[in-house]
């Protein structure tokens, strides 16, 4: 095999080894984070969450932890879970895509980074306010009796 050739599978094997660590749980289960809003209970899904598949994923958190207009930053778990309107809710990554910097806070509409202010959407993690270009990436999470799963 050239050089070039086992140099780019190398990188390619360290982005998906970094990839999949980024998206790994503790396993603890324990969230935390920052949210705004008053939190309200509910059993329903939105597009992005899974309302009828089996639990199998890590639960992050119970639907009344997330605020109605907000959201809850899982720092361990590298996600950020919103509920833009009352029984919809939506996961996304909570890695800044400007400088790979982790979100910090949720409010005011918009998912935020602390590095250089980028703002993204609670509802499709569009761009907001820049220098990021690009929008998080979404998230897949289940959503059951209650409880909010990773996966």
């Amino acid at each position: 095999m050239n050089a070039r050739r086992r140099t780019v599978l190398t990188a390619g094997a360290a982005g998906a080894a970094a990839l999949v660590t980024g998206c790994g749980s503790s396993g603890d289960g324990s969230g935390g984070g920052d949210a705004s809003g008053t939190p309200t209970a509910s059993d329903t899904a939105s597009p992005g969450a899974s309302p009828d598949a089996s639990p199998g994923g890590e639960e992050l958190a119970a639907t009344s932890d997330i605020p109605v207009g907000g959201g809850t930053i899982f720092k361990e778990q590298k996600v950020v879970v919103t509920q833009p309107e009352e029984g919809e809710f939506k996961a996304f990554s909570a890695v800044c895509t400007h400088a790979q910097c982790l979100v910090s806070t949720v409010s005011d509409g918009t998912i935020n980074c602390p590095c250089h202010g980028s703002k993204f959407s609670i509802t499709d993690a569009a761009v907001e306010a820049g220098p990021a270009t690009r929008p998080l990436p979404a998230e897949q999470i289940t959503v059951s009796g209650g409880a909010i799963r990773l996966g």
